[in-house]
């Protein structure tokens, strides 16, 4: 069966990460996105240490959407170098691997 993929990146707020979500969706890269609100994120950037609150947005799709939600996702971005990682689902069941992929597979079409 193909690969799941969890696709993760963050975003300055609640509203940038649902008009990605919406977008990916739309463009069938993703199954299903959910969005985290209030996530406290610090960091280094350009030497400093930063603090912000951000939106953590989770999106469902397969490896072989990979390349094209990465590249996606790093040029509807607002941030000048975003955070864009996947992790491999490595279970889960099959009825909704299957949604996932048909989904998915839409684009390719």
């Amino acid at each position: 069966m193909t690969e799941l993929l969890l696709v993760m990146t963050s975003l300055p707020d609640r509203d940038a990460a649902k008009a990605l979500a919406k977008r990916l969706i739309d463009s069938h890269l993703a199954a299903c996105v959910q969005i985290q609100t209030g996530v406290q994120t610090i960091y280094r950037w350009e030497g400093r240490i930063c603090e912000e609150q951000e939106a953590v947005l989770v999106a469902k799709t397969t490896a072989e959407q990979w390349p094209t939600i990465s590249s996606f996702i790093k040029q509807n971005h607002p941030y000048d170098v975003p955070e864009i990682i996947a992790q491999p689902i490595t279970h889960s069941h099959t009825d909704y691997a299957r949604w996932v992929i048909a989904e998915t597979t839409i684009a390719s079409n």
